[in-house]
This record gives structure tokens, C-alpha cells and sequence, in this order.
């Protein structure tokens, strides 16, 4: 079915009760036989224009259909193997079996619920995020996104410290809402006016001395750190980094935030990244896959100076998503497939089999691969040319893989796998990467040079 979807320059005049029984139900026989060229009419139209155009001229105009386990079927009728994952959303797999009976099983007896009161839900998941964690005696603040999680690590460190600056790295990304977007990279936070002179600073990404010196002022209320920072390329810590980070915080009174929303639940082979620089933060930020991609849920794990609010004005904040029953049903059952050891060995296997598999490509053409970034499953795969990725992102999504470039960094392919990936899969995703890098680079010669 084609709908006309073409501007018609009576935006907010309404319509009559008829006219709008006829658009509901065209779409409702649309949605049930969607079209991919009217789909992206109608969301340059009237969802996001720019992010539309972005992946079409990019040449990746990806419309997701069907998917199930770790394939997605384009609306144009091509299946593609995913291995972005949405950042880590479905660690284990679009769809998952068991957590879709999990979440059947839950709404069969409850809602999100009301988030003024316990629930059985909320309480045995924060429970489990206290106990699995790195921080101990923690308590759990639950919220529906990453951003809205980022947001309450940093009021906290704010309530425990009493201080108003947030260091991060430069490159960082830590999501879009109103603080969260102020730690991060100026492309997101200018556009918005966002940035907040003084109380927001940024310094080098693994110059442990550029940080202990803005640490020495005393007056920072936390360091907010990505693990790995993703949407800067997956670029690794040296040895040493975070925890050098983490004791100059202690010594200047700052808390030190650690972002696991990408690296966290079992990506690196430990449920939660940090952990393997022996690190313990203040505070810990997990979210995307917590639910397995089935419900929107967040959690905020706050040491006791951080978690005094809670028990000092558990009003203070207050999300009426945040901590949704159902989301908590789901968020439990992930946090149990991960943790089984069978998962914690396969994603061992296929850390080696990946290391492998890139390693043997980098090494045809080492000066086309020229760097492999790789903790457990989090690998960014960087490329000699200045925009090196997105060469290679549109030759894999022709050769039916999805995988994207890093936002500031285009060099470098975000490469991530899920934890339950098959050795066959395993096998078939790194034959289609070696024939898209090896095309790509032939793209990229033949492209004109960049400017600026």
C-alpha cells in the first residue's frame, strides 16, 4: 500500500472525525504491510529529517523489519546479521525466548505499577544490582533510560559532595538529556545551549596528568568515565588509567561515576567492565541491554555517600517510568542468563575466535586494518583513511552484516557481537567482514579526498 505522505500545508488546522477514521485506518493496513520507500517518506516528514537523509547518504538506509536472535530483516527483504546491537541493547539477542516469556509471564499479573511505592519487582532487582555490583553496601535508583540514569549519578555525586563540577574526557558520550548531554562531546551539547561553563569541564582521554591536575582544585563533585568510551571508537584505557583516575578522586574528595550503560552486563567477559582495572566507583550507570531490549529500564548503583538522598528525602527524585514492574520482571531474567556460567564461557569462546578472525584480516592488509580494539566483545576496528568506517559500514550492510562507524571517530567501526552468537555465526559474520573490508578499501581509494 502507498501512502501519500507529501506536505500539505495545513499542519495544526485539524481534521474532522471521518478524515481522521480514514488516516488511522490507511496506516493501521499499512503497519500491518509496511513499505520501506513509504516508511522513509513519512519519517522525513514527519519523524527526523536529518537522521533519515543521514543513513541514506550514507548509503545504509536500514528499515527494521522482522528480527529474531541476531538477524534483522530489512523492509526491503535482505536479512542482515546485527552485530551493533543498538550499543549493547541485545547483548542476548533480538527477541530472546526466555525473555519474552518472562515479560508474557509478567503482564499477565502486573503493570509498570506505581513508582511511589514498593513492589516486589523493584525491590528483588535492585537487590540483585546491589549484590552482583562492584560497590558494596549499595542501594539501586531505577529509571527508564540511560540519559535520565546519567542524569541521577550526577545529582548525586552533587548531593554527596556538595560540589558542582563534572569532569569527563573529551570525546565522551554519556546520552542526551539535560546533564547527561553536558558532559559529552560539544557537537551534542551546543546545539542545545546546554553546556554549562565551569560546572562541565573535559580533559584528555588517558592523560591520567591532565586529570589529577583539574582533580587538585578540590572543588569537582565526580568523574564521569565510559569504560570504554563508545562513541569515541572503543579507544582502550591504558594500564593503569581508570584506577589512577579512580585514586585521584579519592584523594580530592570526588566521586568517580563509572558508565557502564555500553560496557557493562558481561560485554568485556565480566558482568561489569570496570571491575577488571580493579575499580571500585562511587557510583555505577547500567541501562540498553538490562532489559534485553523487550522494556525501557535503567539503574543507578550509588555507594552510601551517594545513596544518602534516598533515605533522607526519597522524593527527591522521581520518575514515573522509572523502575516499571514489567521492565524489572525482564531486567531480572537478563541479569540470570548472564550470569550463568554457560554465558560467561561462550563469551570467552567467541573473544577468542573474534581476536583471531580480525587479527588474520588486519594482517592482509595492515595498512588498510591498521588497529584492532578489542575487550571481550567490545571491539572497534580502526581504518587508515579519515572516514575509513563508513566505507566499510556500507560494504558490510551490502554484504548483510549491520554495523555502524563511531559518531566522532568515522575511522573506527563499532563491532560488537552478542553473547550467544553461535561459532557458526561467529564464522560467517568475519568471512562477510573480511570480503567488506578488503572492498571497502578499494572504495575509499577511489573516493575524493576529504576536506577540512
Amino acid at each position: 500500500m502507498s501512502v501519500d505522505v507529501q506536505p500539505t500545508g495545513t499542519a495544526g488546522t485539524g481534521m474532522t472525525g471521518p478524515e481522521a477514521s480514514e488516516l488511522v485506518a490507511g496506516l493501521s493496513a499499512w503497519l500491518a504491510a509496511p513499505d520501506k520507500a513509504t516508511t522513509l517518506a513519512r519519517a522525513k516528514r514527519y519523524w527526523n529529517p536529518g537522521k533519515t537523509a543521514f543513513w541514506e547518504e550514507a548509503g545504509t538506509p536500514l528499515v527494521i523489519g522482522a528480527r529474531d536472535g541476531y538477524l534483522l530483516r530489512d523492509l526491503d527483504g535482505a536479512t542482515l546479521i546485527d552485530v551493533h546491537l543498538n550499543g549493547g541493547t541485545y547483548n542476548l539477542g533480538h527477541r530472546n525466548p526466555e525473555l519474552l516469556a518472562t515479560l508474557a509471564a509478567a503482564s499477565t499479573r502486573v503493570d509498570i505499577g506505581n513508582h511511589h511505592f514498593a513492589a516486589p519487582g523493584r525491590a528483588a532487582l535492585a537487590e540483585a544490582l546491589s549484590r552482583t555490583g562492584p560497590i558494596p553496601d549499595a542501594l539501586v535508583a531505577l529509571g527508564s533510560g540511560g540519559g535520565e540514569a546519567i542524569d541521577l549519578a550526577i545529582k548525586s555525586a552533587r548531593y554527596a559532595t556538595g560540589r558542582d563540577v563534572i569532569v569527563s574526557v573529551i570525546g565522551a558520550y554519556h546520552g542526551h538529556t539535560g546533564l547527561a548531554v553536558a558532559t559529552g562531546d560539544a557537537r551534542y551539547a551546543a546545539p542545545f545551549r546546554a553546556a554549562q561553563p565551569g560546572a562541565f569541564v573535559q580533559v584528555p582521554y588517558n592523560d591520567l596528568a591532565a586529570m589529577e591536575a583539574r582533580l587538585a582544585a578540590g572543588d569537582v563533585a565526580a568523574v564521569i568515565m565510559e569504560t570504554i568510551p563508545a562513541t569515541f571508537g572503543f579507544p582502550l584505557p591504558a594500564p593503569g588509567y581508570l584506577a589512577g583516575v579512580a585514586a585521584a578522586c579519592a584523594r580530592t574528595g570526588a566521586l568517580y561515576i563509572a558508565d557502564e550503560v555500553q560496557t557493562g552486563l558481561g560485554r568485556t567477559g565480566e558482568l561489569w567492565g570496570i571491575t577488571k582495572h580493579g575499580v571500585t566507583p562511587d557510583i555505577l550507570v547500567s541501562g540498553k541491554g538490562l532489559a534485553g531490549g523487550l522494556y525501557p529500564i535503567s539503574a543507578v548503583i550509588l555507594g552510601p555517600a551517594a545513596a544518602g538522598w534516598l533515605s533522607e528525602d526519597g522524593f527527591a527524585h522521581i520518575s514515573t517510568f522509572g523502575g516499571a514492574e514489567l521492565g524489572c520482571a525482564v531486567a531480572l531474567k537478563t541479569l540470570e542468563i548472564t550470569l550463568r556460567p554457560q554465558t560467561r564461557e561462550r563469551v570467552a569462546r567467541l573473544t577468542d575466535r573474534f581476536r583471531a578472525g580480525l587479527s588474520a584480516i588486519a594482517a592482509d592488509d595492515p595498512d588498510w586494518l591498521v588497529e584492532v580494539r578489542q575487550d571481550g566483545l567490545v571491539i572497534g576496528l580502526r581504518f587508515a583513511h579519515p572516514e575509513g568506517a563508513r566505507f566499510v559500514s556500507r560494504r558490510l550492510y551490502a554484504a548483510g552484516v549491520w554495523a555502524i562507524f563511531a559518531a566522532l571517530d568515522p575511522r573506527v567501526l563499532q563491532f560488537k557481537p552478542g553473547l550467544l552468537v553461535s561459532d557458526a555465526l561467529a564464522d560467517d559474520i568475519l568471512e562477510r567482514t573480511a570480503g567488506a573490508v578488503a572492498a571497502a578499501r578499494a572504495d575509499a581509494l577511489a573516493a575524493p579526498a576529504p576536506t577540512g
